[in-house]
């Protein structure tokens, strides 16, 4: 068997204020950069990413693989026309310059949206299925975030999604479908597919699968299906992005199986279940003057770490990640020993640098990138500077490199507040950016991440309480006021359940 192997992943967050063109995928950050051919086979081996995952059960079972391009970006507002189009012909060329083809493996995230396709995935897949036509199967892992379109669902031939939020299952996600895509070739025969949509929006934060209605449909109602339906091939509940306004975002089931009828069946029970629970998605949160209060409160008498997630300015949903709210708050506070981070400030983190651990001097601090806000000016030491790359930890991130350039721990003078700022966006879903400054975070009384729900893949352990704040920012937690021009007709914006504690 020959199978191409690609993969071209963006979440995109349509009311974000920064968009992500081609250096945006090619440049490394806690994940490879965009890399082609053979480089592809070293640089993913042993990742926690889906094409990682395939090309082992793939090499496994004896198929020649062909490497064509892999790259990602952190989430951000659109992806770029050109960025799209170059990066989509690359695939594609590389695709018709293979030669004969068994199969595709094809890895997406689900919820792109270019300037020039509101559909990103459907996009890709068409002009792939243009050059390559309907006979070459082409398997698709989706992140649980994915928006699934019909567009999608029409060109591929099996979308599997991940069941983790956090996302520790991404390996194995690539992995199951690289299976049903050697069973495809290997029977010569496509599955039946089933696709329904969901009526409703779910904030980001309340599908996390460690609790709540998310863990219940994933670890009960799932596997419940799925033991009782024989001939059922791929089961999937995607909650969807709700932050991308075009008309398909939103919730979605898909389900394949041997006959149509199997799969129309195991797709309503599914879809049932999620419509069932709608008002338990409901996330609950404290604003971030309350969120800080109650942490200084609970550490008093803590013996492990208050965690605060600053979920609005998620730099894994599209936010800045350099939004000044929560920081402010702790300034306030004079929360002493609280670390902030990662801020993601590559003025400050350049101009820390240079100054040099043991410095002290005038900083702004963020406030530069999100309409209306503006950067905390405040006299701080530099505690460290460091520019170069270290090894992530965690379920997530184990083994990845990490670079996000120059990177600095601050400490405000007057409050004793501590500040991480790096120069390249992510997301701070474990502990080494803080390890690799110097900071013990096991002996922190709070720190505050810029993260909405996959730092708990790492933090959960570690902490004594898990607190969502809420300052401005663009990943919003509440739906409701969100100026959606094109969603679909009936498509309900599920409000928040309110400011309190989770």
């Amino acid at each position: 068997m020959r199978i191409a192997v690609a993969g071209f992943e963006h979440e995109t967050n349509t009311f974000a204020p920064l968009k992500a063109d081609y250096e945006a995928f090619a440049q490394p950050k806690n994940y490879p950069g965009l890399i082609t051919g053979e480089a592809m086979i070293s640089g993913l081996k042993g990742l926690n990413l889906p094409c990682s995952g395939a090309i082992e059960v793939l090499q496994a079972a004896g198929a020649e693989i062909v490497p064509i391009l892999w790259c990602m970006a952190t989430p951000s507002a659109h992806v770029t026309a050109n960025a799209f189009n170059r990066i989509t012909a690359q695939i594609v060329d590389g695709l018709v310059a293979a030669g004969p083809l068994d199969g595709v493996f094809l890895e997406l995230h689900g919820a792109m949206v270019a300037e020039n396709a509101d559909d990103g995935e459907g996009e890709v897949l068409a002009r792939v299925r243009q050059k390559l036509g309907h006979n070459i199967p082409i398997a698709v892992p989706l992140d649980l975030h994915g928006n699934v379109t019909p567009a999608m669902v029409a060109g591929a031939d099996v979308l599997d999604a991940y069941r983790y939020y956090p996302h520790i299952d991404c390996a194995a996600t690539g992995a199951r479908t690289a299976r049903l895509l050697l069973d495809m070739i290997g029977k010569r025969r496509l599955p039946a597919k089933a696709f329904r949509q969901i009526d409703f929006l779910i904030p980001i934060n309340g599908a996390c699968t460690d609790f709540g209605p998310a863990r219940d449909i994933y670890f009960e109602v799932m596997p419940a299906i799925e033991a009782s339906t024989p001939g059922l091939l791929s089961l999937s509940f995607l909650p969807g992005f709700p932050l991308a306004d075009f008309h398909d975002v939103g919730a979605s089931v898909i389900a394949y199986a041997e006959t149509q009828e199997i799969a129309d069946g195991a797709a309503d029970r599914l879809a049932d279940a999620v419509r069932a629970r709608e008002a338990e998605f409901r996330p609950a949160f404290l604003y971030a003057r309350d969120a800080v209060a109650e942490a200084l409160s609970l550490a008093r008498g803590a013996s492990k770490p208050v965690v605060i997630a600053d979920t609005q300015d998620n730099p894994g949903g599209g936010g800045p990640g350099d939004t000044t709210g929560m920081l402010r708050e702790l300034i306030a506070h004079n929360a002493k020993g609280a670390v902030i981070g990662a801020m993601i400030d590559p003025e400050t983190a350049a101009q820390a640098y240079a100054a040099g651990a043991g410095a002290s001097a005038r900083f702004a601090i963020g406030g530069k990138r999100n309409p209306g806000d503006n950067p905390v000016e405040v006299e701080a030491r530099v505690l460290a500077a460091n520019q170069g790359s270290w090894t992530g930890s965690g379920p997530m991130k184990a083994g990845m490199t990490v670079n996000l350039g120059k990177v600095a721990l601050l400490e405000t003078v007057v409050e004793g507040v501590l500040i991480v700022v790096a120069s390249k966006p992510a997301q701070t879903v474990d502990r080494s950016i803080f390890v690799h400054l110097g900071l013990v975070p096991e002996r922190l009384p709070i720190i505050v991440l810029k993260s909405s729900v996959h730092f708990r893949a790492d933090f959960t352990p570690l902490a004594s309480h898990i607190l969502v704040g809420v300052a401005p920012g663009p990943v919003a937690i509440d739906l409701e006021p969100l100026a959606f021009t094109k969603l679909r007709a009936g498509v309900r914006r599920m409000p928040s359940a309110g400011a309190q504690s989770s």
